[in-house]
C-alpha cells in the first residue's frame, strides 16, 4: 500500500502561527487556478469555480494514486485576492470590487499527459461549470511573510493591516505579489471563529 504524501506536514509554507509574522522563501509550486471577480459570498461564478476545481483536483489524486502509485492529500484551496483599489480590501473590505485566482496545488509529479486524460474524465463524468477555464500553471512567490489568522474572513483586516504597514516596512521590505490566502479550514464545517487562515504576501528588500 502506497504512502500518503501530505503536503500540509511536509512543506514549511504551510506552516504559520497566530501573532507572527514569519519570513520564508515559498518554493515554486504548481496549482489548478481558475481566475474570477466580486464577492465570494454572492458570486455565482465564485462557486461554479469551486465546483470544478475539487472535482479535478480529487480526479488527478486518484489517477496518481491507481496509475502513478503515489497517493496523497488533496491539498487546502488557496487564494490570490487583489483590487485596483488595495483599501476595497484591506480596509474598507468591498468584496464587489475583488477580483481572485482560486486555487488546489497538485504534485510536480503529475504530467501533462496525465493531467489532460484527467480533464477529459471529469468533463465526460460530471461537465463541472468552469472546468474548461481552469489552468495548470506553476506559481513563483519567493520570499514572503505570512502569519495565520484565526477567525472570520471579515476579520483579517486588523491583521493585514500590521502585515502591510507595521511589519513590512519597520523590516525594509516591499510589497511584490498578490495576496494569497491558504485556508485550512473548511467554512462549511468549522465556526467563523475558528476558522485558521494563512495570510502570505510575497516581498522584496526596499532598494532605496
Amino acid at each position: 500500500m502506497a504512502d500518503k504524501t501530505d503536503f500540509r506536514k511536509e512543506l514549511d509554507s504551510y506552516r504559520a502561527k497566530a501573532g507572527e509574522f514569519r519570513l520564508l522563501e515559498v518554493p515554486d509550486l504548481r496549482y489548478l487556478m481558475v481566475d474570477g471577480h466580486g464577492d465570494p459570498n454572492t458570486s455565482i461564478e465564485y462557486a461554479a469555480a469551486l465546483e470544478s476545481l475539487f472535482p479535478l483536483a480529487y480526479g488527478l489524486k486518484f489517477a496518481s494514486k491507481r496509475e502513478l502509485g503515489r497517493d496523497y492529500a488533496v491539498p487546502p484551496l488557496e487564494g490570490l485576492w487583489w483590487s485596483e483599489d488595495m483599501d476595497a480590501f484591506t480596509s474598507r473590505r468591498d468584496k464587489s470590487h475583488w477580483d481572485w485566482t482560486m486555487m488546489l496545488m497538485v504534485p510536480d509529479w503529475i504530467d501533462e499527459p496525465t493531467y489532460a486524460r484527467v480533464v477529459q474524465t471529469v468533463a465526460d463524468k460530471s461537465h463541472p461549470p468552469r472546468l474548461g477555464d481552469i489552468r495548470l500553471e506553476t506559481l513563483s512567490e519567493g520570499r514572503c511573510v505570512q502569519t495565520l489568522h484565526l477567525g472570520s474572513y471579515d476579520a483579517e483586516a486588523d491583521t493585514l493591516a500590521r502585515l502591510h504597514h507595521e511589519y513590512i516596512p519597520q523590516h525594509g521590505l516591499i510589497m511584490t505579489g498578490r495576496h494569497h490566502e491558504i485556508y485550512l479550514s473548511d467554512p462549511r464545517r468549522t465556526a467563523p471563529e475558528k476558522l485558521r487562515t494563512i495570510l502570505r504576501q510575497p516581498v522584496a528588500e526596499r532598494t532605496h
